[in-house]
């Protein structure tokens, strides 16, 4: 009986390692916008009639993917949002904890 390692030098690859440090080191995947790309965010606050609010641009994603982001983001932050062009903005500075959720979420950022 041939062994693995016998079969991956005939089919010349290699033998993956199974175990805990290569599952919990895999990456999510990067999301992508219509045309293929990787969706890349901006976030910034901006100051309006003296109240902070918290902006992220760059989605190119489906209204509905949007919607359901907004509403997770909403829950996740305890704070008043809404969806206008394609931009999430919320009431507050919340730059940080807004950038780590969508950072688990699988966006990358500019």
């Amino acid at each position: 009986m041939a062994s693995l390692k016998d079969l991956a030098s005939l089919l010349n690859v290699e033998p993956q390692a199974k175990g805990p440090s290569s599952t919990s080191e895999a990456k999510p995947e990067a999301k992508r916008g219509f045309d293929g790309e990787v969706i890349r965010l901006k976030v910034f606050t901006q100051k309006r009639r003296g109240k902070n609010f918290t902006i992220a641009k760059g989605f190119k994603s489906h209204p509905m993917e949007l919607n359901r982001l907004l509403d997770l983001c909403r829950k996740k932050l305890g704070t008043g949002g809404q969806l206008i062009d394609q931009t999430l903005e919320f009431q507050g500075d919340h730059v940080q904890r807004l950038t780590a959720l969508l950072k688990d979420e699988g966006y990358r950022f500019a």
